[in-house]
C-alpha cells in the first residue's frame, strides 16, 4: 500500500519526498488498517460466548452508538450513531456486545444501508430474538466535501426483522425509543 499512496501523491501533484510528506505512506497504510479491520474479525469471535439463558421477551435497546464507516465509493468517512434493539427470546447478549457488533461491520468498507442490514442479521443470528431493529443515522462526507457539498443533510437507514417488521406497536416503541435518545 505504501508505494501506491506515493503514486496518489505523485497524480496529484505533490512531491512524496518533501519533509511533511516523507512518512504518509507508511501513516495511510496504518490508517487504512485500522479503518477496516473488520474484515479480519468474525461474529463469533466478538461475541465470545457473551450469550446468556435469561428469562425475558422484552425490548433491549443500546442506542447512540457511535460509528465510523468508510464510504466504499469514494473512500471518505461517514459517521454517526446506531440504535440497535431485539426482542429477547429467553436469550440476551452482553451489552457491550452490541457496538462490537456495530463496529465489525461498520470497519469495513460500507455503504450505510448494507451496514444497518448486516447489524440487525447479525444480532437475529446470534440471539434468535423475537425480532430485531437498527436504525443508523450518519453524516456523509463524500456528501460534503465533495458533489452536491450539503453541509446539513444526513442519511438515515433502518432494518426491522421479525416482530419489529410485523408488528407496527413494536416497530413504533423502538422508534420512539431512539427519538427520545437524540441528543
Amino acid at each position: 500500500m505504501h508505494d501506491h499512496v506515493r503514486e496518489i501523491l505523485r497524480a496529484i501533484g505533490e512531491d512524496p519526498d518533501r519533509e511533511g510528506l516523507k512518512k504518509t505512506p507508511q501513516r495511510v497504510a496504518e490508517s487504512y488498517r485500522f479503518l477496516t479491520a473488520g474484515y479480519d474479525q468474525d461474529l463469533q469471535h466478538i461475541v465470545n460466548g457473551a450469550v446468556f439463558t435469561e428469562r425475558a421477551d422484552d425490548m433491549i435497546a443500546v442506542c447512540d452508538i457511535e460509528l465510523h464507516s468508510l464510504c466504499e465509493h469514494h473512500l471518505l468517512p461517514f459517521v454517526g450513531k446506531a440504535h440497535v434493539a431485539y426482542l429477547a427470546q429467553d436469550k440476551i447478549i452482553g451489552l457491550s456486545k452490541i457496538p462490537r457488533i456495530v463496529d465489525m461491520f461498520a470497519r469495513r468498507l460500507q455503504v450505510q444501508e448494507r451496514l444497518t442490514r448486516q447489524v440487525a442479521e447479525a444480532v437475529m443470528e446470534v440471539l434468535e430474538p423475537l425480532g430485531v431493529g437498527v436504525v443508523i443515522e450518519a453524516d456523509h462526507f463524500c456528501m460534503r466535501m465533495r458533489g452536491v457539498e450539503k453541509q446539513s443533510s444526513y442519511a438515515v437507514t433502518s432494518c426491522m426483522l421479525g416482530r419489529f417488521r410485523a408488528d407496527a406497536k413494536t416497530r413504533a416503541e423502538f422508534l420512539t425509543l431512539v427519538q427520545q435518545t437524540r441528543r
